[in-house]
């Protein structure tokens, strides 16, 4: 559901008054620099009677009071802006790092259907529109019905039938001004800011897959791709500046009628001897000082809705609760020794009715290496990242030596398992980086000492920069078996209880993953290790192969039990990669 203005105005203003001193400062700021700008008219008025008399004294005292009034509006309103910069720049900080965190914690899926493009727009986009609206207050609509407040209560004391017309006039103004801002630029305003989304996550999306464009000669196409939303994007900004537009025109059109009856009541009171110059100088400065302000008025509200739209997104992710959330009493997990139990473990998918779990029940002993195979879909990605709790399970109990993962903190569980996965993720940072993200504090002899395990020292030292080189954006430099190596190096560095590997050697060619498996063996050696396979070639020597099937384990026992399955389902899949090959079975 798109937040409303309240949820708008809630988020902003829950920002503004962590910091009240500020707040106190540029209300006086604000409330001072308004009185000198009233009393500017007073005493103009003042003047002009002054000098129609020819009282010399009382001339000289208010020109005086004139330049007293504006030196305090300039030491009050630039005061103010400087106390206004550092409550801006720290709040943007914090929206930033917010949005940042709670999206950072949303689900696996939630990221899995979110353009990231479109989502680092939505963020950047988000904190600079606060900084807008914040603006948009401050400095103009604040200001702005202050002084118009301030001008009509001076004028009720001094001209009242004048003030009950000038109120009238604002009136009319600021009910144009806002009731065509909201009903009639706003929508147009938000399609345009879903299209600028669009737009975002559309270029992302063709520039992060680059090299697949190349390979396929399709940058034509991706260029004909981007132009239907352009031409999307295009027709919402245009119906969007053109109500801003004619949002204008109306504005203007209500001030210069607002304009034309106060100026020639004015005169006319004039006329018939009912106000005298000094009145009518007051009414004529105090009506150039409010148009000053209600002449941008409109431009600002629109500004503010501008905002207002921009900020829905990131407003959005502070009301969204991330899917898994760490229990209020969650504790630290402690691994001793790695079992995993699955207890009647039920599981389906949002928006999917069929479980891929139903009573599934499961034991894994300590330091056991284990093999998931089995088709595309049976379960066996869903099953660990049902064990990272990448999701939360519906029924049951998912133990780590008798912790349940439901129990414990996020962080602490899936900083005891390494994950190398079939397509690494790497940042665009230094090879060093990357190889201790699971470990940050290790030092660079222990990182060159894991990239040696890993084969992966031979090929960093040959790069210009070795263990300085930047990968590239998702490690885009390296070949697929280079950055295979660096997330195998990763693991070894971080060196945790629990390890998953996700056909860790698949982007190898045969001679590099008979060495690599080498470094696996040692990697997996004392610790509980899931091994999920594609490649049945890689998983001989686990201790036990578990067949999945349709959320069940079908089969469960060593490679060579398993081959002596007849029409056992492991035996067909041996059999099937192996090119029809069936092995002459003792007995």
């Amino acid at each position: 559901m798109t937040p409303g203005l309240r949820d708008v105005f809630a988020f902003s203003w829950r920002h503004w008054r962590r910091r009240p001193f500020t707040l106190a400062i540029l209300g006086v700021g604000i409330g001072g620099h308004v009185i000198a700008e009233i009393a500017g008219p007073i005493f103009i008025g003042k003047l002009i009677d002054a000098l129609s008399a020819t009282d010399y004294q009382a001339a000289v005292y208010a020109l005086g009071m004139i330049l007293a009034m504006r030196l305090l509006f300039v030491v009050l309103h630039s005061g103010g802006d400087y106390a206004w910069t550092f409550l801006a720049v720290r709040i943007l900080r914090e929206i930033c790092a917010d949005s940042f965190s709670r999206v950072q914690r949303y689900s696996a899926e939630w990221h899995a259907n979110t353009f990231a493009g479109s989502t680092v727009r939505k963020i950047t986009r988000g904190f600079w529109a606060f900084d807008h609206l914040g603006d948009s207050f401050y400095f103009h609509l604040i200001p702005s019905a202050a002084v118009v407040l301030g001008v009509l209560i001076a004028m009720t004391f001094r001209w009242p039938e004048m003030a009950g017309l000038f109120a009238l006039g604002c009136a009319l103004y600021c009910w144009v001004s806002i009731h065509l801002t909201i009903a009639y630029f706003a929508p147009k305003r938000r399609q345009a800011v879903e299209y600028d989304t669009k737009l975002g996550g559309a270029l992302a999306d063709s520039i992060t897959c680059n090299a697949l464009v190349k390979a396929s000669g399709a940058e034509g196409r991706e260029d004909k791709r981007l132009g239907g939303v352009l031409d999307s994007w295009y027709q919402t900004h245009v119906r969007c500046w053109r109500a801003a537009i004619d949002t204008s025109v109306a504005q203007m059109v209500t001030m210069l009628v607002v304009q034309a009856v106060l100026l020639g009541v004015c005169l006319w009171l004039w006329q018939q001897g009912r106000a005298s110059t000094g009145d009518v100088a007051y009414v004529l400065t105090s009506f150039m000082l409010v148009n000053g302000y209600l002449r941008d008025v409109g431009q600002h509200i629109r500004e503010a809705q501008h905002a207002v739209n921009d900020l829905e997104d990131i407003v959005e992710y502070d009301l969204t609760e991330p899917d898994v959330l760490d229990q209020p009493d969650a504790v630290s997990l402690r691994v001793r020794r790695g079992e995993v139990r699955f207890e009647g473990v039920r599981f389906c998918y949002p928006r999917n009715d069929e479980p891929v779990f139903d009573a599934f029940n499961l034991t894994i002993d300590p330091g056991e290496k284990v093999a998931l195979v089995g088709h595309s879909g049976s379960g066996k990605s869903t099953f660990v990242k049902l064990l990272q709790r990448l999701y939360d399970i519906d029924q049951g109990q998912i133990l780590i030596d008798g912790q349940d993962v439901a129990g414990v903190t996020q962080q602490s569980l899936r900083e005891a398992i390494a994950l190398v996965p079939q397509e690494p993720v790497l940042f665009h940072r230094s090879l060093a980086e990357n190889i201790a993200y699971g470990r940050p504090d290790a030092d660079l002899q222990a990182i060159q000492s894991a990239a040696r395990m890993a084969e992966a020292d031979g090929f960093i030292q040959d790069l210009p920069d070795g263990y300085d080189t930047l990968v590239g954006e998702r490690g885009v430099k390296l070949s697929g078996g280079e950055r295979q190596r660096v997330a195998i190096a990763r693991a070894i560095l971080a060196d945790l209880p629990i390890l998953i590997l996700d056909e860790a050697t698949s982007s190898l060619d045969s001679i590099s993953e008979l060495a690599i498996q080498r470094a696996l063996d040692r990697l997996m050696d004392g610790r509980t290790t899931f091994v999920i396979a594609h490649r049945l070639s890689t998983v001989r020597q686990v201790d036990r192969i578990l067949v999945f099937e349709k959320g069940r384990i079908v089969e469960e026992g060593s490679h060579d039990s398993l081959l002596t399955v007849e029409d056992g389902r492991y035996r067909h899949l041996f059999e099937t990669q192996a090119g029809g090959f069936r092995p002459k079975l003792a007995g």
